[in-house]
């Protein structure tokens, strides 16, 4: 049956006598005006939709006030807060000298973590040692946490080895490059946990930019029918390169695990103690055979994309300057002086500390050896291939070239 509006059902007037009304017919838009009037609502859409602001999961405010949620809550020692505030300092001190090392030719690309450092330590604290973890190539924070020395976080990025850990050690994958793709790997992984009926959980880390990835909307497939123990946490920090958060999503971000079967939840990524309470949450409910759980930490990129972008072409000064207000790091600092729950003598200690784990990162990274240039050639196929001969054969050439120059100069002399 047709549902008719009240309009369409209203009886029409018959008979000789009746008059047609005639309406009046609109100039029709010529093929420029059409296109126009589509750019003009496409861009439009975006903003004009409704776009709620969830509730964040929020256990210590932007002033560091400690406060109270009603499905998370967590009871921490002074030790274990002083403790996470350690790991952030340590965490955002190695980036920075990572960041030095790029623009001093030490390195050859470096992502920061700045700004991150809340979402990363608290999620990673949250971890067991038998869990597993699949980081993208930002998760800094997450290794310092797993244990992964952060020198060795260093050596693919100078371009000296192609991981630089095992990751079967501390149960931490190898950083991923291919965007995206290490939810399917999670997911993959997690199936085979729970098939084996191993008491553990797999957690996946990707940015708001991975969330439009194909890959990324397969592995919730694949995680929510086979039930795998996985916790997606996405690090939402707005920006995905130079395109903001608006132009993937007309939702939430974790509103998009509803449409798979799976319960999402939005909490503050720049308050540690809540990543730590949702993401301890999400892995029990996952070992205990509940499925996945999406976790979005809404936090905020401070730096640049990588040290090869340049954000100040593409957000204003203004919106880092109030996200620099929520700073993850002096929020806690703030709640650890109110509270006196850490005295001048603990941070004089880590200012100390951060700055040895600075000098020794810069050795090692100084102290790293070249590999062999031949070796780009190695383990490119398994059973080896034709033009991969024929690449080696030139390159070889091309290296024994300088030799030679380097001998006619001698012998000139």
């Amino acid at each position: 049956m047709t549902v008719e509006s009240t309009a369409a059902r209203k009886p029409r007037n018959s008979g000789a006598g009746t008059k047609r009304a005639t309406a009046k017919k609109a100039p029709e838009k010529t093929p420029a005006k059409k296109a126009a009037a589509k750019s003009k609502a496409r861009e439009a859409a975006p903003h004009d939709a409704p776009q709620h602001d969830p509730e964040l999961v929020q256990l210590l405010t932007p002033e560091g006030e400690r406060v109270e949620h009603p499905e998370y809550s967590i009871d921490l020692s002074a030790d274990e807060l002083r403790a996470l505030y350690r790991d952030m300092v340590m965490a955002r001190r190695f980036d920075a000298e990572a960041v030095t090392l790029q623009r001093q030719g030490e390195l050859g690309l470096w992502p920061s973590l700045l700004g991150q450092e809340a979402a990363q330590i608290g999620s990673g604290r949250a971890l067991r040692d038998d869990d597993y973890v699949f980081p993208t190539y930002r998760e800094h924070g997450v290794a310092w946490c797993r244990g992964v020395p952060p020198e060795n976080l260093l050596g693919m990025f100078r371009g000296v080895n192609n991981g630089g850990w095992d990751p079967n050690s501390n149960n931490f994958h190898l950083y991923t490059i291919v965007i995206g793709s290490q939810a399917l790997h999670a997911t993959g992984y997690a199936m085979g946990v729970a098939k084996d009926g191993a008491d553990s959980a797999v957690i996946a880390y990707f940015g708001d930019g991975a969330s439009s990835q194909g890959d990324v909307a397969e592995s919730f497939t694949f995680s929510a029918v086979y039930n795998a123990p996985v916790v997606f946490f996405c690090q939402n920090n707005q920006w995905a390169i130079s395109e903001p958060t608006e132009k993937q999503t007309r939702v939430p971000l974790y509103q998009r695990a509803r449409g798979y079967g799976f319960p999402g939840v939005r909490v503050d990524g720049n308050d540690v103690l809540a990543c730590l309470a949702v993401t301890r949450a999400a892995l029990e409910r996952a070992r205990n055979g509940e499925g996945p759980m999406l976790v979005e930490a809404f936090t905020y990129r401070m730096g640049a994309h990588t040290t090869s972008d340049d954000p100040t072409k593409y957000r204003r000064d203004e919106e880092r300057a109030a996200w620099e207000a929520k700073d993850p790091i002096q929020r806690l600092r703030t709640y650890l002086e109110t509270e006196k729950l850490a005295d001048a003598d603990f941070f004089a200690a880590l200012d100390e500390e951060k700055e040895a784990l600075g000098r020794r990162v810069r050795e090692a990274v100084r102290a790293m050896a070249d590999p062999d240039p031949m070796s780009i050639f190695e383990n490119v196929y398994a059973d080896g291939s034709a033009l991969v001969d024929e690449e080696r054969a030139q390159f070889a050439a091309y290296q024994a070239s300088f030799a030679d120059s380097a001998v006619s100069v001698e012998e000139g002399k």
